[in-house]
C-alpha cells in the first residue's frame, strides 16, 4: 500500500510539473517541461547524492578512520543483507543522520558528530539501521527525483510570471490562471514532497527495528534526536532547507518559518508505532542505554575516530 501511494504522489507530483509547463506555453510548454523533469531527475540519478553530502560537509571514513563506527555500519548492513555503503561522518553539534545514493549498490549514510557523542551506542545502531532500511526501501532514490521535481516546479512558477498569461499570444491561460498557478504550484510540490516523505519514514522506522531488532532503541533515539534539533541549529541544513525531508528528524530550528509544512511525521506519532512493534515482537522494556562518549574539543569529532578517545562497546 505505502509503494502504491507513493506511486501516485510521484505521478501527481510529475501531474503538476506538466500544468506548470502548459501554463507557460500550452501543448508546446508541456513537452519542453517533460524534457527538463527528464533532464533533471538523469542529473539527480546521477549526482544528488555528491552534491548533498558537499552540502554538508560530509567526510569519508573507513576501518581505520573510524573502526568502530564503520564496523556498526558493516554489521548491519549485513543483517539488512545490503552492501556494504559508504560511511561519512558530518561534523555537526546537532545529532542526525541520512542516506543517499541512486541505489544500494551506490549508497552512502552519514552521521552527524552530534549523533555520535550524545548518544547511545544502542541508539545510534537504531539510527543507522533506519538509514539503511530507506536504502532497502530505494527510499533515497524516490526523495532524491521529489526534490529535484518540486524545485523545478518552482523554476518554472518563476518563468510562468514572465511567459505566461497572454492569450493573445496563444501562450497561456490568462494572467488570473497564471498568478495562481505561481503561488500554488510550489506549495502543491511542497505538500506532496511532504506526504511522499512522511510515507516512507514509517516504512523506515519499521525496516530499521527490524534489521536492529530493538525498536525501543529506535524511539530513545527519536525522542533524543527531536528535542535536540529544537535546541542545537543545524547551520549547514538552515542553508540548505530543500535537504531537511532526507534527515531522520527534521533538521531545521523552525525560527525561519521552515516547519510550516513539516517534512516528517509527528515523532510521537512514529514513537507510538515503534513502541506497538516492540510488543510484536516481545520486546517489553528498553535495552540497557549505555553513556554516551562526551569527545573533549582538543579531540577529532566523533566518539570512534581515534585511539586517543574512549572506545565503545563495539570494540
Amino acid at each position: 500500500m505505502n509503494y502504491m501511494r507513493t506511486a501516485l504522489l510521484l505521478a501527481a507530483l510529475t501531474g503538476l510539473f506538466l500544468a506548470v509547463g502548459y501554463v507557460i506555453g500550452r501543448e508546446s510548454g508541456m513537452i519542453i517541461a517533460f524534457f527538463i523533469a527528464m533532464a533533471t531527475n538523469l542529473f539527480a540519478y546521477w549526482n544528488s547524492d555528491k552534491m548533498v553530502l558537499s552540502m554538508h560537509g560530509a567526510q569519508q571514513v573507513d576501518r581505520a578512520s573510524a573502526p568502530e563506527f564503520y564496523g556498526l555500519v558493516e554489521r548491519l548492513a549485513r543483517q539488512a543483507n545490503l552492501p556494504m555503503p559508504k560511511v561519512f561522518i558530518m561534523d555537526n553539534p546537532q545529532p542526525n543522520a541520512f542516506a543517499t545514493g541512486r541505489n544500494p549498490q551506490n549508497a552512502a549514510v552519514a552521521a552527524t558528530t552530534g549523533l555520535l557523542t550524545q548518544l547511545s551506542p544502542e541508539e545510534v545502531a537504531g539510527v543507522i539501521a533506519h538509514e539503511l532500511a530507506h536504502v532497502k526501501n530505494r527510499d533515497t532514490l524516490i526523495m532524491t527525483m521529489t526534490a529535484t521535481i518540486a524545485g523545478a516546479i518552482a523554476m518554472l512558477g518563476n518563468f510562468a510570471m514572465f511567459f505566461g498569461g497572454s492569450r493573445d499570444r496563444g501562450g497561456g491561460l490568462g494572467p488570473i490562471a497564471t498568478i495562481a498557478m505561481i503561488i500554488l504550484a510550489p506549495i502543491a510540490a511542497m505538500i506532496v514532497q511532504m506526504a511522499i516523505s512522511r510515507t516512507r519514514e514509517y516504512a523506515a522506522d519499521r525496516g530499521g527495528a527490524e534489521i536492529s531488532g530493538e525498536p525501543l532503541s529506535l524511539a530513545s533515539a527519536l525522542r533524543r534526536i527531536d528535542g535536540a534539533a529544537h535546541q542545537i541549529e543545524n547551520d549547514t541544513a538552515e542553508a540548505n532547507p530543500a535537504t531537511a525531508h532526507m534527515f531522520i528528524i527534521n533538521p531545521l530550528s523552525g525560527a525561519r518559518m521552515d516547519n510550516l509544512f513539516s517534512t516528517h511525521p509527528a515523532t510521537e506519532n512514529r514513537i507510538a508505532a515503534l513502541m506497538t512493534l516492540a510488543q510484536e515482537m516481545g520486546k517489553s522494556r528498553p535495552t540497557r542505554q549505555a553513556e554516551p562518549t562526551v569527545v573533549s574539543p582538543s579531540e577529532p569529532a566523533g566518539p570512534w575516530d581515534t585511539p586517543r578517545q574512549r572506545r565503545g562497546p563495539w570494540s
